[in-house]
């Protein structure tokens, strides 16, 4: 089975995937996520924001074979994903990977924001680095490696220090992320993602996907993790799971509303409305 998780960049969805991959039976790719993989065929389209028409047979091909290569390697049946940029494009992925099951995971914007803005303004991690630049297609390399590079060069001088791009390019991301601050670039980010996520979720079968609430998660991850694996149909053990939840925090539940300034609280707020608590309503 090919099990996709689905959210805005910081929404917890790295850290579902290594709970899950604890499990039996459960394995991913050795690195944080694999945008380069989806990108394939259409690495000098600026934007993420991929459709069902651009998945061709050649792209389906070739992505498939990756989820092949971690089953194999590892020797598995459900290969884990979660590529946040994906959330961008759920009904692209739902034409590549056919009958995959989804995890739609989804947090208080205003906490993704906190994150999301020390991504945007972080140093160079060459481990993190090397491990993403594995998966990047052979004949990709030179033009994702000459992008890398003009990326950081443009960091050091901008006046906020931070990277001219970062995390997932909706349709338009450019030139928001050339006239907005971090603050405001990470909370359009989040919009356009949980904005697309569920206009797909919308239209697909209750029995395709699931959906996550991070604080809740977080709160009750034991919980949580046996109702995913309910919808999944793989048994549990209740201990096991409780076991390899020990060490989930909450700690960072309400940490945007702690550490970011009133000002932008309010920039983001007027940007992202009442979108989480829509959310809530219409997939908890």
């Amino acid at each position: 089975m090919n099990i996709v998780i689905i959210g805005a960049a910081r929404s917890g969805t790295n850290m579902l995937r290594d709970l899950l991959c604890k499990l039996d039976d459960f394995a991913t790719w050795p690195c944080d996520e694999i945008n380069y993989i989806w990108r394939y065929g259409q690495k000098k389209i600026e934007h993420d924001q991929f459709t069902q028409d651009d998945a061709d047979e050649k792209k389906k091909d070739y992505i498939n074979k990756q989820f092949d290569w971690v089953r194999k390697k590892y020797g598995v049946n459900n290969v884990i994903e979660k590529t946040c940029a994906n959330s961008l494009r759920v009904d692209f992925v739902d034409e590549i990977v056919p009958n995959a099951k989804y995890i739609f995971l989804f947090r208080d914007p205003l906490d993704v924001v906190a994150s999301a803005e020390l991504r945007w303004k972080a140093q160079l991690d060459l481990k993190y680095l090397m491990a993403k630049a594995r998966f990047i297609p052979t004949a990709d390399i030179p033009y994702y490696g000459s992008k890398y590079l003009l990326n950081r060069l443009n960091k050091m001088f901008n006046k906020e220090k931070r990277l001219s791009y970062w995390g997932p390019k909706y349709n338009g991301f450019e030139k928001d992320a050339k006239n907005m601050s971090a603050i405001e670039i990470s909370a359009k980010q989040w919009l356009e993602s949980v904005e697309a996520s569920a206009k797909s979720f919308k239209k697909m079968s209750n029995d395709q996907y699931i959906s996550i609430d991070y604080n809740t998660f977080v709160s009750h991850p034991s919980l949580e993790l046996a109702r995913i694996l309910k919808f999944l149909g793989c048994s549990h053990d209740k201990k096991i799971l409780e076991e390899i939840s020990a060490n989930v925090s909450n700690k960072s539940v309400g940490k945007g509303y702690r550490t970011i300034k009133k000002k932008e609280i309010d920039l983001v707020k007027d940007i992202v409305g009442e979108k989480y608590s829509k959310l809530q309503s219409e997939f908890l």
